[in-house]
């Protein structure tokens, strides 16, 4: 008796231990990231670009109580207008309508078969789904290479962008020009075709949270995975790898004394995110992706730009800690009507 209780006890606890690990298998979803659930409405805005029908995909979401203003929302390359949720209720909480557009090549949005992808283009996009949504005046938010899309868009768009938001924009320096190795777009779709689940949560614990996991996080692992490794696998991979190739060869850096408009940067101190810094000579490596340096930097090139650090914190602050992240966004935005 003492025998079968004794194994029944180690079955159980075996058991325990196995499913409390953390499981590595995501869900697939579409091309379009069709069985991922958006936490607002979803509508599509189709238009003509480069001699082909594009769908874009987008959240407008109306604050009960309408202040007048309106925030566009600009997400990252590993990001999608989903991931900018906690942020979309606050917003909207205070009064302002907000609008999240996934980019032509992204998540719900059109993956071409073929595109010049340009963050001029990207800009021209998003300014007409603005004006067909009669918006024309904004802020700009953009998170990473959302960032770089927003600083593009305030200097094509000065007298239509009220206020330019970065939270930890990459592009703060030009990787090219300080040594770091040129990919080619075939071999920048070669790395996306290998990627995992176990990839990016290895690479998301590292340079977004700092090691830290919470099981909110494993919702953006499985949207970004799910992508990858659906129907649509080699047209995720070939439009990001044309994405990777715009973004290291196009720097906003160079324009920074050119903004015309109120910016403010917000920026996780500790993050390290390079474009190429994994094939780096280690002599470059060491030089690139030092945020609490190219935040103080980039806030003394753009002309009377304020910057608000977030010490501790890695590439997606509003993430990491939703709570003091939006606490700062509230106050930033009021000092601008």
């Amino acid at each position: 008796m003492k025998q079968k209780t004794l194994r029944y006890t180690l079955a159980i606890l075996g058991l325990s231990i196995f499913t409390s690990l953390p499981t590595f298998a995501a869900p697939t979803y579409g091309e379009h990231l069709e069985g991922f659930q958006y936490p607002y409405p979803l509508q599509f805005f189709q238009f003509d670009s480069q001699q082909q029908n594009l769908k874009m995909g987008y959240m407008d979401v109306h604050p009960k109580h309408p202040n007048g203003r309106t925030v566009v929302l600009l997400h990252g390359k590993n990001f999608c207008a989903a991931t900018w949720q906690n942020s979309i209720q606050v917003l909207t909480q205070q009064g302002y309508r907000v609008v999240a557009p996934d980019q032509i090549g992204f998540c719900t949005s059109t993956k071409p078969d073929y595109y010049q992808y340009s963050f001029q283009q990207l800009a021209e996009n998003t300014h007409a789904l603005l004006q067909h949504l009669n918006i024309s005046n904004a802020v700009m938010m953009g998170h990473s290479t959302g960032g770089m899309l927003a600083v593009r868009y305030a200097l094509m768009y000065p007298k239509e962008t009220q206020q330019l938001l970065l939270v930890n924009p990459i592009g703060l320096e030009d990787w090219k020009a300080k040594g770091v190795p040129y990919r080619t777009v075939d071999q920048w779709y070669q790395r996306e075709l290998k990627l995992s689940v176990q990839s990016i949560r290895a690479y998301e614990q590292k340079t977004y949270y700092m090691g830290h996991w919470k099981p909110d996080y494993d919702r953006w692992v499985d949207m970004l995975a799910g992508l990858n490794a659906g129907s649509g696998h080699k047209k995720v991979a070939w439009n990001s790898a044309l994405i990777y190739d715009m973004i290291f060869t196009q720097p906003v850096y160079y324009e920074l004394p050119n903004i015309q408009v109120p910016t403010v940067l917000f920026i996780g101190t500790s993050d390290t995110t390079a474009i190429g810094s994994d094939i780096a000579p280690p002599e470059v490596k060491q030089q690139i992706g030092h945020y609490n340096v190219l935040g103080k930097q980039a806030a003394q090139r753009i002309p009377h730009a304020k910057l608000v650090e977030f010490p501790n914190m890695g590439h997606a602050p509003q993430m990491q800690d939703p709570v003091k992240f939006n606490r700062a966004l509230l106050a930033e935005l009021k000092m601008v009507q």
